[in-house]
């Protein structure tokens, strides 16, 4: 019997269900194992609410399409297991990032730290990171897959807490200096949202090096396309379809692409508006209205030209990769569904 190499690629939402199937039968074993016991279950239930108020479950999906990209056939349950164990480390990334950020809501919740305290949110974040190994871990995976998974793992990891401490390190500081925005882009959210979740399933695929090569081609643009979008929502979103203020970037003055632009090309008087009000913690409506024209002005359409030259290059990368036909169907229609999004 031949097994389709691009089964899973037909339905997305039937592989969505499917990585919710594991993460929720994850937590539920956690959960009576903690009451078996008598461990207290705010854990479980602080991280299935989190995991459960939303997400598009992006980064997992990419994991599925590198695996197709690479060749793997059909969908087998240790893969969908260790693709959730990137949602379950995305969570992980999300509270931490959260608590950095000092956030009041995500995904239109109150933050984790906002509802059980900062010190408990922690820990909570801690223990998805540790959830998250252990998805893989215990996944099923043969052991030559799982020595081609970790050293993706292992550097996406260390990519996410370079990029959360560089951007640590110039909010509140914005400058002209474009291309740090961008190099908090590439390791903060880029590598991990994209390009190491390709990676990952096409090592489980056994994908050669042409392969890696060629997703990371596509996926590098792509993923620095999403954040690009992401500080757009962060400056300009309507907080009822985006989840998240659009006022805490401008209080925090994060040190984006669209903040580097706009100081690159102000003039003396428009430069120091910006550094008055952005990073502002008292920042109010009429004066974010204010930032918002001058970012506006100077810098809004030039970064939509870049998320656009970035989703062209993306596009252009798959007219030469060297994946089976209907994954590099499934990788253009992905990534014009990430760029379409409004949230």
């Amino acid at each position: 019997m031949t097994v389709s190499t691009t089964a899973p690629l037909r339905d997305s939402a039937a592989v969505r269900t499917r990585i919710e199937a594991v993460l929720r039968d994850f937590l539920a074993d956690k959960a009576h194992a903690a009451a078996e016991r008598g461990l207290p279950p705010d854990i479980t239930q602080a991280v299935r609410a989190f995991l459960f108020s939303g997400g598009k479950r992006i980064r997992p999906m990419f994991c599925v399409l590198g695996w197709c990209a690479g060749g793997g056939l059909g969908l087998p349950d240790e893969i969908v297991r260790a693709a959730a164990a990137l949602e379950m480390f995305h969570a992980s990334v999300l509270i931490h990032d959260d608590i950095i950020d000092d956030s009041d809501t995500r995904r239109d919740q109150p933050t984790v730290h906002r509802s059980r305290g900062t010190a408990a949110a922690i820990l909570i974040g801690d223990f998805a990171l540790a959830w998250s190994d252990e998805l893989l871990h215990t996944a099923g995976l043969s052991g030559d897959r799982l020595r081609a998974a970790l050293p993706v793992i292992d550097a996406m990891r260390g990519e996410v807490d370079y990029g959360q401490y560089l951007d640590l390190h110039s909010t509140g500081r914005p400058t002209a200096d474009l291309e740090r925005a961008l190099k908090i882009i590439r390791y903060k959210t880029s590598a991990y949202t994209v390009e190491r979740p390709l990676l990952l399933g096409a090592a489980l695929a056994g994908a050669d090096a042409a392969v890696a090569q060629a997703l990371s081609e596509h996926a590098q643009p792509l993923g620095e396309a999403f954040q690009l979008q992401d500080d757009l929502f962060g400056a300009f979103g309507d907080p009822t379809h985006t989840g998240k203020s659009n006022l805490e970037d401008l209080r925090s003055g994060k040190h984006t692409a669209l903040v580097a632009i706009a100081l690159r090309r102000a003039d003396t008087r428009q430069a120091a508006q910006l550094h008055r009000l952005i990073g502002d913690p008292l920042l109010d409506e009429r004066g974010a209205a204010d930032c918002r024209d001058l970012l506006t002005v100077l810098a809004r359409r030039q970064v939509e030209q870049m998320i656009r030259e970035r989703w062209l290059r993306a596009q252009r990368a798959l007219d030469r990769a060297p994946f089976p036909p209907d994954a590099i169907t499934a990788l253009r229609q992905f990534a014009d569904a990430l760029i379409a999004r409004t949230a």
